[in-house]
């Protein structure tokens, strides 16, 4: 039997008052996510956007010479498709599912009625932006100035943090592509690893046995990513504490805290 993710597994719909939530959900279509899939391409015009809930999907840069690199990884925590509200319609890179899953997307017309109304969708999105430019912005410091080694950490622990398990499904071939170095260095990095026990790797299957492990070997990119996510989007769990999310809300430029409250009184 298979198990449909709800929505609300997507922390930015999870985050989203119940109001416009349920303005949302009639026009969102689960799509299933297969490892391999392309979203995009670059220059190819943009028609939905993508509510991640257990895939997750690489935003990659590919070069003439068939060499591709990864900018940015985005799963649950996020959306793809940012440009279809920043007002650019296409995009540079390219959109692959690196790990199969499902997702929830709606259709551009949808969405920018949605987005339109300058409620907290707006908002979220905007913040999600910021992080995310963070996160590509790391990953180029990142794969220029730190080893293989602590690109791998830094790839373990951001993937496993958006599927919320310890296990994983890549090739080293995959990570290589992901990382844009070579296979051997993978090889070679992926091998350490497991003789310190901090991971088990087999037939492309990573299961990550020590996470704090992984944490003292990661440089600081990892948290300097995770910290900015943290900090612009606290908001993003809304079964946890619905005190935190009004708060959130009320903070955002625009919102009174009075009518944040009397939204909060009819959930």
């Amino acid at each position: 039997m298979i198990n449909i993710p709800s929505p609300r597994q997507n922390q930015l719909l999870n985050a989203l008052p119940s109001t416009e939530y349920e303005r949302l959900l009639p026009h969102l279509e689960l799509a299933q996510m297969s490892c391999g899939d392309i979203l995009y391409e670059p220059g190819e015009k943009l028609h939905f956007v993508y509510f991640p809930t257990d895939c997750i999907v690489s935003q990659l840069h590919a070069m003439k010479d068939g060499g591709s690199s990864e900018t940015a990884i985005i799963g649950n925590e996020g959306a793809i498709g940012i440009t279809l509200f920043m007002g650019g319609g296409t995009m540079t890179n390219r959109a692959l599912v690196q790990s199969a899953g499902y997702a929830y997307r709606i259709r551009q017309p949808l969405f920018m009625q949605e987005f339109n109304r300058h409620d907290a969708l707006l908002h979220l999105l905007l913040r999600y932006t910021q992080a995310l430019i963070a996160q590509m912005a790391q990953t180029a410091v990142c794969n220029r100035h730190h080893s293989v080694g602590q690109q791998l950490c830094r790839r373990l622990l951001l993937s496993i943090d958006r599927l919320h398990s310890n296990e994983l499904t890549m090739t080293q071939e995959l990570i290589a592509n992901m990382l844009g170095v070579r296979r051997e260095g993978i090889t070679e990095a992926a091998g350490k690893l497991q003789q310190a026990g901090l991971i088990n790797y087999n037939r492309g299957h990573i299961k990550v046995l020590d996470r704090p492990g992984l944490e003292a070997r990661v440089c600081e990119c990892y948290h300097v990513v995770k910290d900015e996510f943290d900090r612009l989007l606290p908001l993003s769990n809304y079964d946890s504490g619905n005190d935190c999310l009004y708060a959130g809300f009320a903070n955002m430029p625009g919102r009174r805290s009075e009518g944040v409250t009397e939204t909060a009184g009819k959930l």
